[in-house]
């Protein structure tokens, strides 16, 4: 079933979809930013069309509406196009990730061959992100606590016999590690080889079934593998047996869920006032829950999201 506010703005779909790879302007037609902050009353919020991302995109629109303004939700599964449809207006509000939006954006402004702008450390992350934002008449809003990065999960009794919490425990372990990942884990930086470089695990092969699959998940609850990649907000887990060990010598990067606006239509202080009263609570544990309720329970994501802000006394009930 397709939530009430979305089929408002479905029939712009096909339209934002031939249009938005080239609407907006160049970065060379930009310039500086000099023209105050925009305050439009309807907005378009675009969500990139999965469970957590769509309900991100309620809880934005629910926030906003109790702000006095009025929300639509339009999804939009691919980035090449909604993101230049932000850059257009043609989206006001997206809910992303700090570091893989700094990446893509470096990629986009300096090709795909660019060195990476994301990193672990936030700070550093956000300050490459909104640099390369605001030519594109993006602003970056405060992230929150939330984090959606990549995690890595065993067992639950794989990690009590072996005494495991943290990724350092594992690499002071010792043990061949089979790990249930995407292929590409082979030679990406934050996958095996920041695993064997940073944390000293021994990582023997990589089984190519996907990052968080269920095929995936299920090979480390059947100790065919002992580790799988997944990210931090997966609802799952606990239906295979399996735990997150905590990286805490902060390997992967710092994809911090932040609002990104478009300036002209959405930068003011209304929309970040309004936004930013979801930072003050929501947890990557709280996403993780609202995302089983949706893809577990089968609770449609507005409905999930509205009982969520009611339960923190960020909207009235009813």
């Amino acid at each position: 079933m397709i939530p009430a506010r979305a089929r408002r703005v479905l029939a712009g779909l096909l339209l934002l979809a031939a249009t938005a790879c080239t609407t907006g302007p160049s970065l060379e037609s930009q310039g500086e930013v000099t023209a105050p902050p925009g305050d439009s009353k309807e907005l378009t919020i675009g969500s990139a069309g999965f469970t957590e991302s769509d309900l991100l995109a309620q809880l934005y629109a629910l926030l906003l509406e109790r702000a006095g303004y009025s929300a639509d939700i339009i999804s939009v599964t691919n980035r090449e196009i909604y993101e230049p449809a932000l850059e257009s207006g043609q989206i006001d509000v997206v809910p992303e990730y700090a570091a893989t939006f700094a990446d893509w954006l470096n990629a986009k402004a300096d090709g795909a061959d660019a060195a990476p702008v994301g990193s672990p450390d936030l700070a550093a992350t956000m300050k490459a992100l909104r640099a390369l934002a605001a030519p594109r008449g993006l602003t970056v809003l405060d992230p929150g606590r939330a984090v959606d990065q990549n995690a890595f999960a065993v067992a639950a009794s794989y990690a009590k016999e072996h005494g495991l919490k943290t990724l350092s425990d594992l690499g002071r372990a010792k043990l061949p590690v089979r790990l249930a990942a995407g292929d590409e884990c082979v030679q990406r930086p934050y996958c095996a080889p920041g695993l064997k470089k940073t944390y000293g695990i021994g990582i023997v092969a990589v089984d190519p079934k996907g990052v968080g699959t269920t095929q995936a998940k299920q090979a480390v609850q059947n100790g065919q593998d002992q580790m799988v990649l997944t990210t931090t907000t997966d609802a799952t887990l606990d239906q295979f047996g399996l735990v997150l060990l905590a990286d805490d010598k902060k390997l992967q990067n710092a994809d911090y869920v932040v609002p990104v606006v478009n300036r002209a239509r959405a930068g003011s202080a209304g929309v970040r006032d309004a936004l930013g009263r979801l930072n003050t609570v929501l947890t990557t544990a709280d996403l993780a829950s609202m995302n089983e309720q949706v893809d577990s329970w089968r609770r449609l994501p507005e409905d999930v999201a509205r009982t969520y802000l009611e339960s923190k006394k960020l909207i009235p009930k009813g």
